[in-house]
């Protein structure tokens, strides 16, 4: 699968998650495999496979054979959305926004995949698939490796044994999990991931862990632009960025703390 035809299965899925969640919402009927089909127009084998990805994502759950509801990895992105530092991000993405034009991310990892939640706000145009919920590839993107950073190459090797790399990701993707490690190993040495056209055509991306206040990797913080864009200002990039986690950082600590004050009280 190319990056077009992943593109375009990501915005249908995403598509098959909102008609879900609304209809839950509002308390209408619930749908199964063939009235998704007609309710967002698609072959009823594409939705099949795709509500069959969802569910093993936990965006969405079904059981037996009956009508798909959200599952409780949607609860667990909304709930994500509502913490302090993840409101606290918009103001950070922005900010670089501000600093150097180039679109802006934080995302999360569930497996050997990323999880996008949030963009900047020049991130997407309308009917663009890059939304909240956004799944890319762990292996072929900056924001993936920043996941990754605190993994050495047997937990990598397990991590994507078994993983596809044929036809996903653009000419600079890795096709290894030791592809994978070994980029890794380079990008610690200086600090900050930067992957060139990995995931897209023409598209470079710099970023960095985000840590939690014990010191666990929480996200990852990512900038995308052209290559003239990312290598004319690398080094003050990463200073942005990492200064930006750090704050997140420090937001996620105050989080932690008012959560066991009100255990406590």
């Amino acid at each position: 699968m190319d990056s077009s035809s992943e593109a375009s299965s990501m915005a249908q899925g995403l598509g098959i998650v909102r008609l879900v969640a609304n209809r839950e919402k509002c308390g209408r009927q619930l749908l199964g495999v063939s009235q998704l089909a007609s309710e967002l127009d698609m072959e009823q084998s594409r939705v099949s496979r795709l509500t069959k990805e969802l569910c093993e994502l936990g965006l969405l759950e079904r059981v037996e054979r009956g009508p798909f509801r959200t599952g409780p990895r949607f609860f667990g992105l909304a709930a994500a959305l509502n913490t302090g530092w993840v409101r606290e991000s918009r103001s950070e993405l922005e900010a670089l926004v501000a600093s150097f034009g180039l679109r802006s991310r934080v995302s999360v990892r569930e497996g050997f995949r990323v999880i996008l939640l949030r963009a900047s706000s020049n991130d997407a145009v309308p009917g663009s698939f890059v939304k909240p919920g956004m799944v890319t590839p762990v292996w072929c993107t900056g924001s993936g490796r920043a996941l990754l950073w605190d993994d050495q190459q047997p937990a990598v090797r397990a991590l994507l044994q078994g993983v596809n790399f044929i036809g996903v990701g653009g000419p600079g993707a890795a096709h290894s999990p030791q592809e994978v490690a070994e980029l890794l190993d380079r990008d610690r040495a200086r600090g900050f991931i930067v992957a060139e056209e990995e995931f897209e055509h023409g598209v470079y991306e710099l970023a960095v862990p985000v840590r939690g206040a014990e010191g666990s990797i929480l996200a990852a913080l990512s900038v995308l632009g052209s290559r003239a864009e990312i290598n004319s200002n690398t080094n003050d990039i990463a200073r942005a960025l990492t200064a930006a986690a750090e704050r997140l950082r420090s937001h996620e600590g105050r989080d932690r703390d008012a959560g066991r004050k009100g255990l406590a009280s």
